[in-house]
């Protein structure tokens, strides 16, 4: 139904659009009546072929957590703690299949642990990361994006400059990556919004120029992975956008 639609305004189809950078299968999957993964695993298999039997033209990822399973028992030491485990979910065997173009991972450290302090989640984040970045390197041989990443403001000692020096840690790492074209691929904050939308927002949620460090952060990223794929001279809103902020 989504693939076939037709935009009203464009009369293009979705799988036709452009505009449209890739399909997620689902978010954050879960079968937790068949930790084995297989029926986890079948779904994804039957219904990553069907979407590209309909749309050839569009990248496809599956919307994973990153959880480790029973695929590689030896990197379930980098899960979150145990539960992680016994989800139904496998990274490395989903991220695996065929039709799928790059491997999706989120990062809520917060939501993970509830006994660590800030810096403890945060040389977590990094762990994890680079975890996932080096098994796409060496054995996926896929990108892989960080589809998620976030901070909650419900936390007993939130501080925005948490967020910020959490959200350098993760956009440090995906810099690095891309710098030497390794497979981390990017990272997306969940969730930013402009004014008027708040009505919308969790407790991740923000307008980020109303948080001037977290702003200037992001742009500083965009364009630092803009310069590595040398498209600052082919955008004019990103050349304007990055001559500022060199």
């Amino acid at each position: 139904t989504v693939l076939t639609r037709k935009n009203t305004i464009t009369g293009i189809q979705y799988r036709n659009d452009p505009t449209i950078f890739a399909w997620e299968l689902i978010n954050e999957p879960r079968c937790m009546t068949d930790p084995s993964g297989d029926t986890l695993q079948d779904w994804l298999e039957e219904m990553s072929a069907f979407i590209k039997s309909i749309d050839k033209n569009h990248l496809l990822t599956i919307g994973l957590e990153g959880f480790y399973g029973p695929s590689s028992p030896k990197k379930a030491t980098v899960n979150p703690e145990q539960w992680a485990s016994a989800l139904g979910a496998d990274f490395m065997r989903n991220s695996n299949i065929t039709n799928v173009d790059f491997a999706s991972v989120h990062i809520y450290p917060d939501q993970w642990f509830h006994g660590l302090g800030f810096e403890e989640k945060r040389n977590y984040v990094s762990k994890w990361m680079h975890s996932h970045i080096e098994d796409c390197d060496k054995e996926l041989k896929k990108p892989v994006m960080f589809t998620e990443y976030g901070l909650s403001d419900q936390n007993k000692d939130f501080q925005l400059s948490q967020r910020e020096q959490l959200y350098r840690t993760i956009q440090d790492i995906i810099y690095k990556s891309a710098k030497k074209k390794g497979s981390g691929a990017g990272a997306l904050v969940w969730q930013f919004f402009v004014e008027g939308m708040q009505e919308y927002s969790d407790d991740f949620g923000m307008v980020p120029w109303q948080s001037p460090p977290i702003y200037k952060l992001t742009i500083e990223h965009s364009c630092k992975l803009a310069r590595i794929q040398g498209l600052i001279q082919e955008n004019g809103n990103l050349k304007q956008l990055c001559s500022k902020r060199k």
